[in-house]
């Protein structure tokens, strides 16, 4: 679940309209995404920062959602520097760790800051409902909707069954190791969990067909684009417009 944190405040920010927030933030996360300039990663960056400041999103809080990113990033750092070919800088026994490597760890890094605080900034400063209706309204797939809508909506189920399950072995002593009895355990709560999973999503199904649904959710409260969402996203598409245009010329 998103933390009330982010999309519970009263900013300018958490007012915009959600639609002009899931524009800026695809087109600035594919700029950053395609492009090689350092100058747009990092205008990226802080652009984003400004962003979470002004919404008043704890420094704290926007950090840990960067946690999980950071680490998954230092393993690229383990074995990218030693893997790419390249100018060799420095030598760790039979291993040599590239120029090449070492910039194409650092790209990716900055990168994917760059792209994941965008997020923080603009997508978890709305609550999730509003963000399906965005996209419905932006012509996105209506099953691609359900597919997101009905995963964030019960992943925690799923994730609590996972407890229960976990629970359960840790009551009959079971010890996670390296041997044949933990992979057969493994695999056994794995297909539990699609099993489980799958009985739930049947049942889902039968109470919303009960219920009515029809492939449609229908919104008491529609979108209203204000002079301010117009404004700020004119603004924003300008600078890094221009931006993109100094990278492209080089002139910075």
């Amino acid at each position: 679940m998103l933390d009330r944190y982010f999309f519970e405040g009263n900013s300018i920010i958490h007012r915009l309209d959600p639609r002009v927030k899931v524009v800026l933030t695809v087109v600035f996360a594919l700029g950053v995404a395609f492009s090689n300039s350092y100058l747009l990663i990092y205008f990226s960056i802080f652009y984003s920062l400004v962003i979470i400041f002004i919404a008043k999103i704890p420094v704290h809080i926007a950090f840990k959602r960067l946690l999980p990113l950071i680490i998954f990033l230092l393993l690229l750092w383990v074995f990218l520097p030693f893997s790419v070919k390249g100018k060799t800088i420095f030598e760790v026994g039979p291993l040599a760790i590239t120029k090449d490597g070492v910039l194409y760890a650092y790209r990716i890094t900055v990168k994917s800051v760059a792209i994941l605080l965008l997020l923080i900034a603009f997508i978890t400063t709305s609550d999730m409902v509003a963000l399906f209706h965005a996209l419905a309204h932006l012509k996105v797939p209506k099953k691609l909707i359900f597919l997101i809508f009905f995963t964030y909506r019960y992943i925690h189920v799923v994730w609590m069954e996972y407890q229960r399950i976990k629970n359960a072995l840790a009551m009959r002593r079971f010890v996670p190791g390296t041997n044949l009895h933990t992979y057969k355990t493994v695999a056994h709560v794995v297909g539990m969990l699609m099993v489980r999973s799958y009985d739930r999503s049947e049942r889902v199904y039968n109470a919303m067909l009960c219920r009515g649904f029809n492939g449609t959710f229908y919104m008491l409260d529609h979108f209203e684009l204000k002079g301010f969402d117009i404004i700020f996203t004119a603004i924003s598409i300008i600078i890094f417009s221009g931006v993109v245009w100094i990278s492209a010329n080089q002139i910075l």
